[in-house]
């Protein structure tokens, strides 16, 4: 039996209202411009290391300066970070904007469209290929001077060239992290596991409710190499088939690099796996993280924000939140 806690009473206590209401708010290093540049952020409780994905700050600016004020207003010190925040920092060429959603274009738009995608994707691999790795040296910096830790990045590189997957992993290395992260799948898992043992590096990779299909397993994705590893989309996985996620993590540990965390429904609710508050929704958390401070496997937690921000609030606040809902479980 599972050791399970109320969820919702985390964030409805006194205590954690005036925790937040503590936290600076922190936009563009307010809180170094007020004399705290000294303070490191830490959200290592219980020995499972919270973190969180760039992702979660989508709705908000986006520039490593914006993602490490982010960072320290929550508190957190570790970092899933995507690749085109890297990049774009960096000065990666730009490609033509996408066509908006539901407007039909002509047959000369397309063509014109993916003429300039074509010429953007050749501009960009000349980019990655001639560009310093000691540039990824200096964003590693950057972070690790506010105390943020980067232990995987997100170029999801499985469609370019092999020069450019050499360059995702010497990226990688350079800014600390464990390895490369991209949507799984036969031909990712069979391409990018080789690149991972060349480099002594993971290929890490992310689900989505593919378990719910039938047939579907993580082993035969592991199995193309001993360097493929997951970055577990728990939420995701209970939201799909309603199983509870610390029986694959348990059968599943030593392939585990980091665990995507959010609330969710299940597949039989209504409305079904649909994205929660934490604490609103079915998604086991507690369970995990006890799970994981019990065995004291070194896997990473990321908080992967995807339920709607409420109205008054915004993306940093709610992250804030789901930090410090973990900390309470796991204090």
């Amino acid at each position: 039996m599972e050791n399970k806690l109320s969820r919702r009473k985390f964030l409805s206590s006194a205590a954690t209202v005036a925790a937040f209401s503590a936290i600076p708010i922190s936009y563009g290093f307010k809180s170094w411009d007020l004399g705290l540049k000294d303070a490191k952020p830490n959200s290592k409780f219980g020995g499972v290391q919270i973190g969180a994905i760039t992702y979660s700050w989508r709705s908000m600016p986006g520039t490593p300066k914006d993602i490490i004020s982010y960072f320290l207003q929550a508190g957190i010190n570790d970092l899933e970070l995507m690749g085109n925040v890297a990049e774009d920092y960096l000065g990666i060429p730009q490609g033509p904007p996408r066509p908006p959603r539901g407007v039909e274009q002509t047959k000369e738009q397309k063509a014109e469209y993916e003429k300039a995608a074509a010429i953007a994707t050749e501009a960009q691999r000349k980019w990655r290929i001639s560009l310093p790795v000691k540039k990824y040296s200096g964003l590693r910096k950057m972070f690790n001077d506010a105390g943020i830790n980067i232990h995987i990045i997100k170029f999801s590189p499985a469609n370019w060239t092999d020069e450019e997957i050499d360059y995702a992993f010497n990226a990688a290395k350079a800014i600390g992290a464990k390895g490369v992260c991209n949507e799984i799948g036969d031909e990712a898992c069979k391409r990018l596991g080789p690149f991972a043992e060349k480099h002594k590096m993971y290929a890490i990779f992310h689900q989505h409710g593919q378990p719910a299909e039938p047939g579907w397993n993580f082993d035969k994705f592991l199995a193309y190499s001993p360097n493929n590893m997951l970055n577990f989309d728990a939420g995701h996985y209970f939201g799909s088939t309603g199983l509870h996620p610390n029986d694959l993590i348990k059968r599943l540990h030593t392939r585990i690099v980091s665990i995507h965390m959010k609330d969710k429904t299940g597949p039989k609710s209504t409305p079904a796996n649909t994205n929660q508050v934490w604490g609103k929704g079915e998604m086991p958390i507690a369970d995990v993280l006890l799970l994981l401070k019990k065995e004291k496997w070194p896997i990473y937690v990321d908080i992967e924000l995807e339920y709607e921000v409420p109205a008054d609030s915004d993306a940093a606040k709610e992250v804030a939140k789901c930090a410090e809902y973990a900390k309470k479980i796991l204090s």
